[in-house]
């Protein structure tokens, strides 16, 4: 007789018999995970390429948080300070002295250093003296200089890379290697020396580019290796900054002119001529023909004999055929003055030439102040 304890239960017997191993339990459910990260991910993709986020999104969901600032409208007030800065484009006289001097420059250079060099303007504009103070690097150096006939001064400013390209052309460095690097060493005697030879050069050109305008005398006063030491002005003042870039072979720098509007200011009516050919200023050949053509011109002269002053009264009770006396005696001469319109031209006398009425011219009226000289007529003939 078998026991009931030993006789499988069938329920027992159904479930063990569809357990699977646990190697395939284990590899069923990796299988099914798989295939689940998958789907995501394949729906991640599908959803991130159907639709990307463009710049305003982005700054949309960050709540503009590295969107730039709104444009600020300017007010009535700063518009009117901005009127007050005189932009170097009403002085066109000014360019063209800057262009200049960059070509006297370049020439001048490639005598100093012995190299090609290049000379290149990136710019001129205007600006308060103390917004560039304070964007100019720290290692650059600051030449002073002084205009003489304007009783009024400058700046030149030579940054790093500039002073130590024309130290090692100067004391004989390698050719074909570009400067290492900006220095931190302050320059030393000789090195100043050099750069001062380079600022006496420039003020040198300086004062040719700006001979066909006026004559000026541009001197060196001293070479400051810190702003704080080289203000010509206060911060506030207006000044005209020219950025030079300046290219030997495989060294470069920069090189910027710093002329306050208070300089400019005794020549200032010079430098707003409009430039016309190649000549600075007037065109004499253009006045000249203006003037052959005026003087060619027709007007209409009045003899005018006498002059008698009537009241109203008399005037109002004029009729034709009423006569007005003028003092008049036969043994006297007829004295006439010639007029172009109320403007007295000449004075003479009232006589005849070739049967005609004629005023023989004794006195001129008009001031000689005219620079073209030129003959009246001695006599002037009227039908």
């Amino acid at each position: 007789m078998q026991d009931v304890n030993d006789t499988p239960d069938a329920g027992q017997s159904d479930e063990t018999s569809t357990e699977a191993p646990p190697e395939a339990q284990s590899h069923a459910s990796g299988t099914s995970h798989d295939a689940r990260e998958d789907a995501f991910t394949g729906f991640e993709d599908s959803m991130i390429s159907s639709h990307m986020l463009d710049q305003s999104e982005i700054d949309s969901l960050l709540g503009n948080t590295f969107a730039g600032l709104p444009d600020r409208e300017e007010t009535g007030m700063e518009r009117v300070i901005k009127a007050g800065f005189v932009a170097y484009e009403r002085l066109p006289m000014l360019e063209i002295a800057l262009d200049r001097f960059v070509r006297l420059l370049s020439s001048t250079l490639r005598s100093f250093t012995n190299d090609n060099v290049e000379i290149t303007m990136e710019g001129t504009r205007s600006m308060c003296f103390g917004d560039y103070m304070n964007t100019v690097p720290s290692s650059s150096l600051f030449a002073v200089f002084k205009a003489v006939q304007w009783e009024n001064y400058g700046l030149v400013v030579v940054d790093s890379g500039l002073s130590y390209s024309i130290i090692d052309i100067l004391m004989g460095g390698p050719r074909g290697v570009g400067h290492a690097g900006t220095e931190g060493r302050p320059h030393t005697a000789i090195e100043r020396s050099l750069i001062e030879k380079l600022i006496t050069l420039t003020l040198n050109d300086l004062s040719a580019a700006f001979n066909p305008v006026c004559t000026i005398d541009l001197t060196f006063e001293r070479l400051e290796v810190s702003s704080r030491f080289a203000a010509i002005a206060r911060a506030s003042n207006a000044v005209v900054m020219t950025k030079l870039h300046i290219d030997m072979e495989d060294k470069s720098g920069n090189l910027d002119l710093i002329i306050p509007y208070a300089t400019l200011e005794p020549v200032r009516d010079r430098l707003s001529q409009q430039f016309m050919g190649e000549r600075f200023g007037r065109d004499s050949i253009w006045e000249n023909h203006l003037m052959s053509e005026i003087l060619e011109t027709d007007v209409e002269v009045s003899a005018v004999f006498e002059e008698n002053f009537l009241p109203l009264s008399q005037v109002l009770n004029l009729r034709p055929g009423t006569q007005i006396a003028f003092p008049y005696r036969s043994d006297t001469p007829i004295h006439v003055t010639l007029q172009c319109g109320q403007n007295s031209l000449f004075e003479g006398r009232l006589g005849q030439l070739h049967g005609k009425a004629a005023v023989k011219i004794e006195r001129r009226l008009v001031p000689p102040d005219s620079p073209h000289p030129h003959t009246p007529p001695s006599l002037a003939s009227r039908e």
